[in-house]
């Protein structure tokens, strides 16, 4: 590990920044990356929407931010948003079917990592599936708890996809082709068009499509991702502007990869039989689709020089469908694998609100003060139909007949509609900013947020399932920062957030078990850091110190292992570094490293009917250290050359701590050439070593990353 270590450390490390403009002023637009242009790397003086709502920089923000612009998107070879989340300092994301974007980030996971949709939180993690990254503008990130920005949960962070939306830049028109490893490909193309002549021009508008097949790296496992966007800006008066904004999004997979089965007798490190390493034990009309309509309407006022409304109402639309064989193990001897964990599943979930907010900037006592104030209003349904099953069989582990998921006992009847949550959320939000002396500002920001929820139970009735029950919260949470300007390239920041969050679950599922008897947990953070510039500019870099603490969710009652009680604590304490280095004129150097340190204070496990302390053990899936890093070089304008590695440290399977998954590193390459204005053409290797790694593991389970690939992409613009 030490030889890994050393290989990144050699490049100096980096989180990308972001170009595009805030939201919230006018006028607004999308910045797009030219053909063949370089990462723009860590930028620290560009307005960004997730760490305020003030249009605070990143270098004004007394708090770990980063932004993956739209131009470091296309010069890394995203895919889908969870490639570009991979790039970003401390995450660490993977997608099975069943976790929808995982992501373990400051020692938390699921749902203590709020993922958003242009700043509207859905409340549900396995609803923030990976987007196609052509429909993405930019992706924005948070560390720490930041319920006070986007209502309950995010006690590790939050993370804000931001889509492509009309602006009010000239004609653009751009499109991709790519095909690679795994019959992979991709059509995709975008317009940007003014509607009208001349300088007085006040509609616009553009449209995005993206479409992706795959074979898929596992047997058996295909997949194709449709990707739309339609969004109009209308300047109504010089003052008043209204953007509509639609995104339709599917992703369907047949015979879905859940995982391999860990081999017997390795002892604690889990080990899969490389063999056997594309088998899928899925059956084979195994399915995971989602249909996801988005719909918001913007209007932006400026009120005055001084203020600015905007008013958001929004709607959205998801159906997720499941019909899987889902667990696999091996026997005794490893040459069969019993099948278990038959799964049929549908969220029907919809989701409508508004959010209205008004910002201010005047003088106070002859010093700079900006503030905003906003109320969020949405009610969010889904209705869930599961139906389980258990061991199914057991087969040869290279010879079987994967069979049909409806020959499962108990199968055949279909979809059996068993709960309908309802989650209405009013909320209040205040954030101020005032600049206490020419060096030094403050930064403060108040939320209370009223949640009302109500659940129905169409299944089997007892004490730990009633027919209904309801229950309401009303959190309240903050933020408190002091920033000090050392130079105008450098400061220092010290930051106190708290949030609050569900001991368990999402409202979006939660059963009676998880809230009916429970408050919301409840997560502080102390932060310090520094961004600054260096040798004249050519550097940027920013360092993060920090400890987040989480109490009161839920674990089992040490006298009665079958209930739950609310004395759950989880400690986290980490350092984030990232930079970028500028060479030489035509040599880039990016890199980011986390480390964390995360350990249960207090958790209690059910072993067999007994109650078991796992005090001192880490998270599952929680690696303590991730780096990223780049090295780019353009000797010419039309040619660019690129390698880059990516770390992550073993990680525990369970909080048992009894098994875990090993280290791995990662190697890439990419060659692009420019042949003029218009046209590039990139050719990327990923994964060159063909590292046989665990994104996740879970169970008995190890979740494998993608082996080696290479992929050809044509890139337009005009």
């Amino acid at each position: 590990m030490s030889i890994r270590l050393t290989t990144l450390a050699l490049l100096v490390g980096s989180a990308p920044c972001a170009w595009a403009q805030d939201s919230l002023n006018l006028p607004s637009s999308t910045v797009t990356a030219t053909v063949g242009s370089a990462p723009s790397g860590l930028v620290l003086d560009e307005p960004i929407n997730t760490g305020s709502r003030l249009g605070l920089s990143a270098r004004q923000t007394p708090a770990s931010v980063s932004v993956a612009s739209r131009a470091v998107i296309e010069a890394r070879g995203a895919r889908d948003t969870q490639e570009v989340l991979n790039g970003m300092t401390g995450i660490n994301a993977s997608a099975n079917p069943g976790y929808g974007s995982f992501i373990a980030y400051r020692g938390f996971t699921q749902n203590q990592v709020t993922q958003l949709f242009n700043g509207i939180n859905l409340g549900y993690g396995s609803a923030a599936r990976p987007i196609d990254a052509w429909m993405i503008d930019r992706v924005e990130l948070i560390g720490g708890p930041s319920t006070f920005l986007y209502g309950a949960g995010a006690v590790g962070g939050s993370i804000n996809a931001i889509s492509k939306v009309a602006s009010r830049d000239e004609q653009v028109l751009e499109g991709r082709l790519r095909y690679g490893s795994f019959d992979e490909s991709e059509l995709a193309f975008g317009i940007n068009q003014p509607l009208g002549d001349g300088p007085d021009t006040r509609h616009f508008a553009r449209l995005d499509f993206s479409q992706g097949n795959s074979n898929g790296y596992i047997d058996r496992n295909e997949r194709e991702t449709r990707s739309l966007g339609f969004s109009l800006l209308s300047d109504l008066t010089p003052q008043l502007s209204h953007t509509l904004a639609l995104e339709y999004l599917e992703d369907k997979e047949d015979s879905p990869y859940w995982g391999s089965p860990v081999l017997n007798g390795t002892g604690r490190t889990m080990t899969i039989d490389k063999s056997r390493r594309f088998e899928n034990y899925n059956v084979a009309d195994g399915r995971y689709e989602q249909r996801v309509r988005w719909a918001r309407s913007i209007i932006d006022y400026r009120v005055s020089e001084q203020s600015s409304l905007q008013n958001t109402l929004y709607h959205y639309a998801g159906q997720r469908d499941y019909r899987n064989l889902e667990g696999y193990r091996y026997l005794p001897g490893n040459t069969r694998v019993e099948r278990s964990a038959a799964y049929l599943q549908r969220h029907q979930q919809s989701m409508l609100g508004n959010r209205l907010e008004l910002r201010h900037d005047h003088q106070l006592f002859g010093r700079a003060s900006q503030w905003s104030l906003g109320l969020d209003i949405s009610r969010m349904r889904q209705t869930l139909y599961p139906r389980s099953g258990g061991v199914f069989d057991n087969v040869n582990a290279d010879h079987f007949d994967p069979g049909s998921f409806y020959a499962i006992p108990g199968m055949a009847s279909g979809l059996q509609k068993q709960r309908r949550h309802q989650v209405d959320s009013r909320a209040l939000f205040l954030e101020y900013h005032l600049q206490l002396s020419e060096r030094l500002a403050l930064l403060s920001g108040l939320r209370y947020d009223d949640l009302q929820m109500q659940v129905d139970n169409y299944a089997a009735v007892s004490p730990t399932s009633p027919a209904f029950f309801a229950r309401s919260w009303e959190p309240i949470s903050g933020r408190l920062g002091l920033l000090y300007e050392l130079t105008p390239a450098a400061n220092l920041y010290l930051q106190y957030s708290t949030s609050a969050d569900l001991p368990a679950g999402s409202l979006a599922s939660a059963t009676y078990s998880n809230v009916g008897l429970f408050d919301l947990s409840k997560g502080e953070q102390w932060e310090l850091g520094s961004k600054f510039d260096f040798l004249d500019g050519r550097g940027s870099a920013t360092v993060a110190l920090y400890q987040i603490v989480r109490r009161d969710f839920a674990v089992r009652d040490a006298s009665n292992p079958s209930n739950f009680v609310q004395a759950g604590q989880q400690t986290s304490r980490g350092i984030e570094l990232a930079g970028r280095f500028q060479l030489t004129p035509q040599l880039l150097a990016e890199a980011n490293y986390a480390h964390v340190r995360a350990r249960f204070d207090d958790f209690t496990d059910n072993v067999g009917g007994i109650a078991v302390s796992r005090e001192g053990n880490q998270p599952a899936n929680v690696p303590r250290s991730v780096a990223n890093a780049w090295l780019t070089y353009s000797p010419t304008s039309a040619v660019q050359l690129g390698v880059d590695s990516r770390y992550v440290s073993s990680a525990y399977a369970s909080t048992a701590n009894t098994t875990r998954v090993p280290s791995y590193i990662l190697y890439g390459a990419f060659a692009r050439y420019r042949f003029d204005e218009h046209t590039a053409l990139t050719a990327r290797l990923r994964n060159l070593t063909d590292e046989v790694y665990a994104r996740q593991a879970y169970g008995g389970q190890y979740y494998m990353g993608a082996p080696r690939a290479f992929d050809v992409a044509l890139d337009l613009r005009f």
